[in-house]
């Protein structure tokens, strides 16, 4: 495979860069920051349906997958960022570095990603609303959605995006951290729960607690959104660790406290929900019946903070990821007006993902998109820890913020999980297609 001419002007930091500068002390305003952003955008409702019905099946069994899965979406991300800040290049930079390949595989997948995953956003975010409104369809609670999202994301700032996705989480902190409370947990049973066992049938679920939390492609975004910060030198490696450190942590929490409301609101009682974003308003129904309506209600809140935040959040930082590949494609280098937030590169790829999705509203599903999202999308994970290994041991990063052994190891324990994983979503992805000509 021939290496892309950009290749060899990857290889060093940007002028200017000094990998051995000073670390910027650590204080407490500067901890909330990209990494809440990314954490906000990674847990959606296709997430808490995976965590309540992993519970609702094998009760606490699974409690160390969701440990495992926080681990190891931390060191990703930390891996992103590092690179971001050690070299003052971002990702996509680096994946150019690694030869022409990187760009045959981003640009399809970040297109079609983008303009199926923009209807999947906007029907997420609306279904609480439906639910909580009925005053509209559940289509044009959808339209309304991306509306608003589109609004923020081109008349704001980075500013506003993190400060909404500390609200957003805040909100989903409270409420299904209260809804684990008020189930009271069996903690002898969670403490069983740590020991790492997979249950009979419940290795696809150990998968995806492990491996499918907490986002995919905005991962990558991270390094976008730390320059949006203003933190793209050395100097801001440790508030980075810290601040990705301290999000994730919080997401943790956040699922194992899901997992409890799976466990001791649908296991103990045998119910069971459906497998799409409809099964949170099917446990919407059930906590209204077992503990009023103010519970309830207060839970589709939750469902629509934790839609809406990623909607947001993908509609900014994936944006930009694709301002920055078209940037680099046209020859402008990375932080040019057109890559940046605002800039017209940044707002092309804002329009695709609102309004030609809404088109899926009418179509419905389009059959060989939908395959090659699953498969493309299948593929990202592994790429992203293939590619980290890549350029976090070699002379694209500087010797003093290279991989020490434990991140290599983890990161290769990604690579094989993130790859079985990624196989079975592109089979079950084939196997939905022809079900659908079957049917």
């Amino acid at each position: 495979m021939p290496r892309d001419d950009f290749a060899d002007k990857a290889l060093t930091p940007l002028p200017g860069i000094d990998p051995g500068e000073p670390l910027e002390r650590v204080s407490g305003w500067k901890v909330v920051g990209p990494g809440l952003v990314v954490a906000a955008t990674g847990v959606g409702a296709a997430d808490l349906v995976a965590t309540l019905t992993a519970g609702s099946r094998f009760g606490y069994g699974l409690l160390w997958a969701v440990v495992l899965g926080t681990v190891l979406k931390i060191i990703l991300v930390e891996g992103a960022g590092r690179y971001s800040l050690a070299t003052g290049r971002t990702i996509f930079e680096g994946w150019r570095s690694l030869g022409r390949w990187t760009t045959v595989y981003f640009g399809p997948y970040i297109l079609i990603w983008g303009f199926v995953y923009g209807a999947t956003a906007m029907s997420s975010a609306a279904l609480p609303l439906a639910a909580l409104f009925p005053v509209l369809p559940l289509w044009a609670w959808a339209i309304v959605m991306g509306l608003l999202g589109f609004s923020m994301v081109w008349f704001g700032r980075y500013a506003l995006v993190e400060r909404l996705a500390a609200l957003m989480v805040g909100i989903m902190f409270i409420v299904v951290v209260g809804l684990a409370v008020i189930a009271v947990p069996n903690i002898p049973d969670m403490i069983a729960g740590f020991v790492p066992v997979i249950p009979e049938g419940g290795l696809v679920y150990t998968l995806a607690l492990a491996g499918g939390i907490g986002g995919t492609i905005t991962l990558a975004a991270y390094g976008y959104w730390l320059r949006e910060k203003g933190w793209y030198r050395p100097r801001w490696m440790r508030v980075m660790q810290l601040d990705n450190a301290a999000a994730y942590t919080v997401t943790g929490i956040f699922v194992v406290a899901m997992l409890i409301v799976g466990v001791e609101v649908l296991y103990s009682a045998g119910y069971a929900i459906s497998a799409g974003d409809e099964g949170l308003l099917e446990l919407g129904e059930i906590l209204k019946d077992r503990y009023g309506d103010v519970i309830g209600t207060a839970f589709l809140v939750g469902f629509w903070a934790a839609s809406f935040s990623s909607l947001v959040g993908v509609w900014s930082g994936v944006s930009l990821m694709f301002a920055d590949f078209w940037g680099n494609i046209r020859g402008k280098h990375s932080g040019h007006p057109d890559t940046v937030t605002g800039g017209k590169y940044f707002r092309f790829y804002l329009l695709w993902l609102t309004f030609p999705p809404m088109l899926l509203f009418m179509l419905g599903r389009p059959v060989f998109l939908i395959l090659l999202y699953g498969v493309l999308g299948a593929l990202f994970m592994p790429f992203l820890a293939l590619t980290l290994i890549w350029l976090l041991n070699t002379r694209r990063t500087p010797e003093r913020w290279r991989n020490r052994a434990f991140t290599n190891v983890m990161l290769g324990l990604c690579v094989v999980l993130f790859t079985v994983l990624g196989l079975y979503q592109a089979w079950d992805t084939l196997q939905d297609v022809i079900v659908w000509f079957q049917g």
